[in-house]
């Protein structure tokens, strides 16, 4: 068990690397210092991320850009109609050697790194989609019946375009709740914008370095874990979650009425850590409950479901989520 003052140390050095790491990325992708605490958030927990946001936003770069400050091998899928499990995952190819003995020889696909874009990931059909799950749980895939272990770490950055729904397959359920975090990438400011027009339209662009390297990723990783969560923060974990479940003693009447199904447990897992990365991040050194009320969006927006009623009212699931976080966790709490 590492001592009190070492885990400080480690915890407080790891967080001077995530600031450089930060200044690093908002070099390239400017201005949306959200969505990179978001996606550090979900690398810092060995989780996936889901980009959503319309085209021509950033999203490509801003992955391009972490897998270079990060120091991970990324890979990119495009992911279309008529792409294939074997597309991602590799296949078994008959080979000859030297001497015309026949033998076969498996050929990695794509999936076989460390960091892996998956480009507007709904435009997959869902037999490709499910290729992904075993990599994103079980950070292996089965091919021809052998288990193939990924490096380590793996994670999955996907995309998704909000609004262009014509020829997509929707991800099930059980897939979404494999992503850590929803992140919705938005329009830039106006200010913001005109930054973006100076950096990347002259004759240089701002070069980016390596700030990790996957071992320094696991590392923290790892330490992440160890850092302490007091009882008021896992209570209002715990609060939240059950608040959004409309079968829960605890949900209110209006969300008996309109949730179709709520978060499961591997939610309050996600709540757990990414408070703990967002505390990292920001040069604490244990999370609070405010960091609960920060993170219930990108946490629970794609866990948790609508029912027909209140989708044909034209309900939004974000103001409920918000909604349920200043009920379950008042200002007070969160103070």
């Amino acid at each position: 068990m590492t001592d009190a003052k070492d885990l400080v140390a480690d915890i407080e050095a790891v967080e001077e690397k995530l600031a450089e790491a930060k200044r690093s990325i908002m070099r390239r992708f400017i201005g949306q210092e959200e969505v990179v605490d978001l996606t550090l958030t979900a690398l810092l927990c060995g989780g996936h991320a889901l980009l959503v946001g319309l085209p021509g936003l950033g999203k490509t770069r801003l992955v391009s850009t972490l897998g270079t400050v990060m120091g991970l091998a990324d890979n990119r899928v495009q992911f279309t109609p008529d792409l294939m499990p074997s597309d991602i995952l590799g296949s078994e190819v008959l080979d000859m050697d030297d001497s015309g003995k026949r033998a076969f020889r498996f050929v990695p696909g794509p999936i076989f790194c460390q960091l892996l874009m998956a480009d507007e990931i709904n435009r997959a059909s869902p037999r490709t989609q499910s290729a992904l799950l075993q990599a994103m749980q079980e950070k292996m895939v089965t091919v021809a019946g052998e288990d193939r272990p990924l490096d380590a770490p793996f994670h999955v950055l996907a995309t998704q375009n909000p609004i262009e729904q014509e020829g997509t397959y929707p991800l099930p359920e059980a897939q979404l709740d494999r992503f850590l975090l929803q992140i919705d990438v938005t329009y830039p400011d106006r200010a913001t914008e005109r930054d973006i027009l100076l950096a990347t339209t002259g004759a240089e662009e701002a070069a980016v370095h390596a700030v990790f390297n996957a071992d320094e990723l696991v590392r923290a990783q790892a330490l992440l874990r160890q850092m302490p969560v007091g009882d008021s923060v896992l209570e209002a974990v715990l609060d939240l979650v059950r608040a959004c479940r409309p079968d829960d003693a605890s949900a209110d009447a209006h969300v008996k009425e309109v949730v179709a199904w709520g978060p499961g447990p591997r939610a309050a897992q996600a709540l757990m850590l990414s408070v703990r990365a967002r505390a990292m991040l920001q040069g604490r050194l244990a999370p609070s409950v405010s960091d609960v009320a920060a993170l219930a969006l990108p946490v629970l927006r794609h866990r948790m479901a609508l029912n027909f009623a209140a989708k044909a009212r034209g309900d939004s699931l974000s103001d409920l989520i918000t909604a349920i976080v200043e009920r379950a966790l008042p200002q007070e709490r969160v103070a």
